[in-house]
């Protein structure tokens, strides 16, 4: 049931890595602030929630979090394993505590998967390696095109938003299919809040972003990355290690690559995700999009949330998912 509170609508943050997400977080909150209402953070980004991660995923800083409170940060630890189904179930749960105490929850993240999963109609069924094993055996067996055939009879529309050589997702759908009893399509994402919200989106010229995007690279050198890789690297499990940075100084220590070529290769990879993080967000139609660079971005996206409160987005908000159809199945096929 989507929250009707306008005091408590959630506020997602959103953008590309190094486009000022966190510094907006903490300045609406300070603005809440100074109007009478209480507003913290809800961190959406995958790898910050692991503990001793600080440097290589740009996590806020002492001084940050000591000026406005922020929650799942440092919650696991680098061996753990965060999935965006257990990520679905703690925003969720924190987000009704902070509202629960007329608190106003303030997401800010570059997961895009991350961030839509605290607050809009997605779910996660669940894995049966017996049944994907068959499935596999199959694929092995009678070919990609015989499963896809078997997934247009069962879930025409799943089949239809697939690429049908891809076998790994014709799997995994039919999986779904069999453990559920539902449509894969079912469980595809919605452009549609089951938390009421607002996003604000963080937009800036490609050449800035990779600007900020080396300044940044240049910043985590400086602020002892490799020193950090080099502290925790004995405890990270698969997971953690996947964040983007790390298995590039691993290389460095191990002399696989000079330290300027690692850092290089991190920055070339960054400038790479952050394309791809607006490729993602670009597909949704309730974002709000800023210019990161307006003087006064933190009023303007006050603005936005205010608007937000009085219900002037609702009805644009209701039909996004009947005029855009989300294409990108790849992160919830798992």
């Amino acid at each position: 049931m989507e929250t009707k509170s306008n005091v408590t609508r959630v506020v997602s943050v959103i953008g590309p890595t190094a486009s000022g997400k966190t510094g907006l977080g903490i300045a609406l909150a300070q603005r809440f602030a100074q109007t009478g209402q209480r507003a913290e953070i809800v961190n959406a980004d995958a790898y910050q929630m692991y503990r001793l991660m600080d440097i290589g995923t740009a996590k806020a800083t002492a001084q940050e979090q000591a000026a406005v409170a922020h929650h799942l940060l440092d919650i696991i630890d680098p061996g753990e394993t965060m999935t965006v189904a257990r990520f679905q179930k703690l925003a969720r749960n924190q987000i009704a505590e902070l509202q629960g105490r007329g608190v106003r929850p303030i997401l800010v993240g570059g997961s895009g998967l991350y961030a839509r999963a605290a607050i809009d109609d997605i779910s996660f069924p669940g894995t049966d390696p017996e049944v994907r094993a068959r499935l596999e055996q199959r694929e092995k067996a009678e070919g990609a095109g015989t499963l896809y055939n078997e997934l247009k009879r069962e879930d025409p529309e799943a089949a239809e938003r697939m690429d049908p050589h891809n076998a790994r997702r014709t799997i995994r759908a039919l999986e779904v299919i069999e453990i559920t009893g539902r449509p894969y399509s079912a469980s595809l994402p919605r452009y549609r809040y089951v938390i009421g919200s607002v996003q604000i989106g963080l937009d800036l010229p490609r050449e800035e972003l990779d600007r900020r995007i080396d300044i940044r690279t240049e910043q985590m050198r400086e602020q002892g990355f490799v020193d950090e890789v080099r502290r925790i690297r004995p405890l990270l499990g698969v997971t953690a290690s996947r964040a983007l940075g790390y298995s590039q100084i691993e290389a460095y220590l191990d002399g696989r690559m000079s330290e300027d070529e690692a850092f290089a290769d991190i920055a070339q990879k960054t400038k790479r995700l952050a394309r791809k993080q607006m490729g993602w967000f670009g597909r949704d139609p309730r974002i709000h999009w800023l210019d990161a660079l307006d003087d006064d971005l933190a009023g303007k996206a006050f603005d936005i949330v205010a608007r937000a409160d009085a219900g002037e987005y609702d009805v644009a908000d209701a039909h996004a998912d009947e005029r855009h159809v989300t294409h990108h199945l790849g992160d919830v096929a798992q």
